[in-house]
């Protein structure tokens, strides 16, 4: 019988529910972050006078620090612990939000963009470690789908914050307003324990009584050897990592050069090469888009990988938003683009869900932090470019021709799924 999201929560103990909590709250808090810049990319456009093509590049900078930031975080995460490396990230992300509404010039918002980068890289795959460590391997797909789901919450939040503060107050309180995901850091410091893998792993002798309430899998991990981080490129794993490293790249691609010229594109005057529905209509739009569309797609997606397997899963949400980018980018009214818009974003976001879940049962404990890393953030980093090309060839042909290179990338990555092991049921090992 299926499991809900509330039956999901009801089976969980209360250390489960708090990192679940703090995972989701830190995804959706990096969401909010890293998106107030594209919501208010039209305004920077103006006030700085800046192209297309390098508002592009400070979206790049940012996706290319993340990249970094994740496996520089993977690597601490594997050392200092998972808990204290998502708190490290959470600052990083926040404190430099706020430095970016103190920009004066382009170069102080792309160095502040940059440094936001490495902290939104480092959360993503702190948070989906300490939750598959944390949650049992029947309800682990379920668990990180509903973190995953969160983005969607951030940027909703982004938006209804960002139309009305830009509007009566200016860009710069936006930005201001990102220093806020800094307090959760108090919590999770006090309220969220650390995974208890993680713990048994670094102590195994200390840890032998934490092992064995873990159970079968956890116990496994008593006879830890330590592993390099080129462990990853060897076998078992080295397909893996490469075909998982490839799918997320051209799944990054498509969406980062979507959704950052999504909200420009269409709050654009027409004469711009946008849709001209100003900035309260813009944010109306990603608000149903994120609400109807993003967090059911990212949350479904746990339950159709454990219906019909990760793979397939995989194949049909990337299939279904390639065919439909062409269409949204030929959408001319504010109803049909709400309604291909949110069709998109429940497939063409959903798939990232599926990440976490199939990276985190394919790397052993040893190599999982930094493994999430490197697939994940380092297609971050290889991504970069997205916001780039699509803004430089949105100046030259127009922003709706420039996302069919995205349903391009969408279809690539589903060819890459064929490569992808099958892990639907796999103990974490």
């Amino acid at each position: 019988m299926a499991i809900g999201p509330i039956e999901l929560i009801r089976q969980a103990t209360p250390g489960q529910r708090r990192t679940l909590l703090a995972a989701a709250l830190g995804w959706a808090l990096d969401s909010f972050d890293a998106m107030l810049y594209a919501l208010v990319l039209a305004l920077l456009i103006r006030d700085f006078g800046m192209s297309k093509t390098t508002a592009g590049l400070l979206g790049t900078l940012t996706l290319l620090a993340s990249g970094i930031g994740g496996i520089l975080f993977g690597f601490l995460a594997d050392r200092i612990g998972r808990k204290r490396a998502l708190m490290a990230s959470i600052l990083t992300y926040s404190v430099c939000s706020f430095a970016s509404g103190l920009a004066t010039s382009i170069a102080m918002l792309a160095a502040a963009r940059f440094v936001l980068g490495l902290g939104m890289g480092g959360e993503w795959n702190t948070g989906a470690t300490l939750v598959a460590e944390t949650w049992p391997t029947e309800l682990r797909a379920k668990a990180i789908s509903v973190v995953q789901s969160s983005w969607a919450i951030g940027f909703a939040v982004a938006a209804l914050v960002a139309g009305p503060v830009a509007r009566y107050f200016g860009w710069r309180a936006v930005f201001f307003i990102g220093i806020l995901p800094a307090l959760l850091t108090l919590w999770i410091r006090r309220g969220v324990p650390e995974s208890a893998m993680w713990e048994q792993r670094k102590c195994p002798k200390e840890c032998n009584a934490i092992g064995s309430s873990l159970g079968t899998a956890s116990r496994n991990e008593t006879s830890y050897v330590s592993t390099k981080f080129s462990g990853i490129f060897r076998a078992p794993y080295l397909r893996a990592t490469i075909a998982l490293l490839l799918f997320n790249f051209f799944c990054m691609f498509a969406w980062w050069g979507l959704f950052t010229w999504m909200p420009p594109y269409l709050s654009l005057p027409v004469s711009q090469g946008g849709r001209g529905f100003g900035v309260m209509g813009t944010t109306t739009l990603l608000v149903v888009l994120n609400l109807l569309g993003m967090f059911p797609g990212y949350a479904s997606f746990g339950w159709a990988a454990d219906h019909l397997g990760r793979r397939k899963a995989f194949i049909i949400y990337s299939l279904t938003a390639a065919l439909l980018i062409p269409l949204y980018a030929a959408g001319r009214s504010p109803a049909v683009l709400m309604i291909l818009g949110t069709i998109v974003a429940f497939f063409g976001t959903g798939l990232f869900s599926g990440s976490g879940i199939i990276g985190s049962e394919i790397f052993p404990t040893s190599l999982r932090a930094r493994g999430l890393g490197f697939t994940y953030n380092g297609a971050r980093t290889m991504s970069c470019v997205a916001p780039l090309v699509i803004g430089r060839v949105g100046q030259s042909r127009g922003l709706g021709w420039a996302f069919y290179l995205c349903a391009a990338g969408y279809l690539l990555a589903a060819l890459m799924t064929t490569q992808l092991p099958e892990t639907k049921g796999r103990h974490l090992e």
